[in-house]
């Protein structure tokens, strides 16, 4: 099964769901005070559950603008990320 995030894209707006994509915006605003650009896998490397999930909660970021995707990886896991119009440095 392929990555697919409009599809997966409701799985963020479970319950578990939420607290992953918390758990992941909180840990990425971090460690990108710290360093500028991060890494998908540096983004999920600390969470558990479903990797599928995990990728369209970084993708819903994003979407909100708090992220925004540099270049363009072949593997998903090295997709580089730096700081959106939107993101909020707290």
């Amino acid at each position: 099964m392929p990555y697919v995030y409009e599809e997966l894209k409701p799985r963020v707006f479970t319950e578990t769901g939420s607290v992953m994509f918390t758990h992941i915006r909180d840990r990425i605003r971090r460690l990108l005070r710290e360093t500028g650009a991060i890494a998908m896998g540096a983004a999920i490397g600390d969470c558990t559950g479903d990797s599928w999930t995990m990728l369209a909660c970084v993708d819903r970021l994003v979407e909100l603008d708090e992220l925004r995707e540099v270049g363009q990886a072949a593997r998903g896991q090295d997709r580089v990320f730096v700081p959106g119009p939107e993101w909020v440095a707290v």
